[in-house]
């Protein structure tokens, strides 16, 4: 049996770092570029976001996600608090709070991006090497008169190298942001 090189273990694992670490700069740019001109609006309403995916994106373990989220209109300089929950067809579980921000451009489109920590149960799929675990996203979504929001949205999912195992996964997925609150219909 061949038995892998160890420059090719710490290459890897490298790799993985670097990409993490790539991800979270990335997601920290946009928040601070954020606080400028095109920061949240002031009378956004509470959101109720629902969304559907492809989970494991990014190598060989894929299932379907589905995810429910929370994002509250309190803010806090120019972040949002949200809370959500995802799983998949392989029973994975991931519960989650963070934070978000809304970038416009224009009256239609919205970035958001966002940075969250929970805990992860991985059921019969991927075993991502921890029960912590770390979300950086990003979502571009087009806005409805009504205030709604349809978007696609990548995130990773990564422990951070809380430990050795930290194989780490990417999920695409379709999502649609449902307005509550008294400004909904505006």
């Amino acid at each position: 049996m061949i038995q892998p090189d160890n420059n090719d273990q710490m290459r890897g694992r490298g790799a993985l770092r670097f990409r993490n670490l790539a991800i979270a700069a990335v997601a920290l740019a946009v928040l601070f570029t954020a606080s400028t001109s095109h920061r949240a609006r002031a009378d956004d309403p509470d959101f109720l976001r629902l969304a559907v995916g492809f989970y494991d994106i990014n190598d060989n373990q894929e299932a379907v996600e589905v995810r429910a989220e929370y994002q509250s209109d309190f803010k806090l300089w120019f972040v949002k608090p949200f809370i959500g929950i995802m799983g998949t067809t392989d029973a994975a579980v991931y519960g989650y709070g963070g934070l978000l921000t809304d970038i416009y451009f224009g009256r239609r489109w919205v970035l958001t991006p966002s940075l969250a920590v929970g805990g992860y149960r991985n059921g019969d799929g991927k075993d991502l090497g921890h029960v912590i675990e770390f979300r950086s996203s990003i979502e571009l979504a087009y806005r409805f008169d009504n205030r709604s929001r349809l978007g696609l949205s990548l995130y990773h999912l990564s422990n951070a190298s809380l430990s050795e195992d930290n194989q780490g996964t990417e999920i695409l997925s379709l999502s649609y942001s449902i307005p509550l609150g008294w400004g909904a219909s505006n």
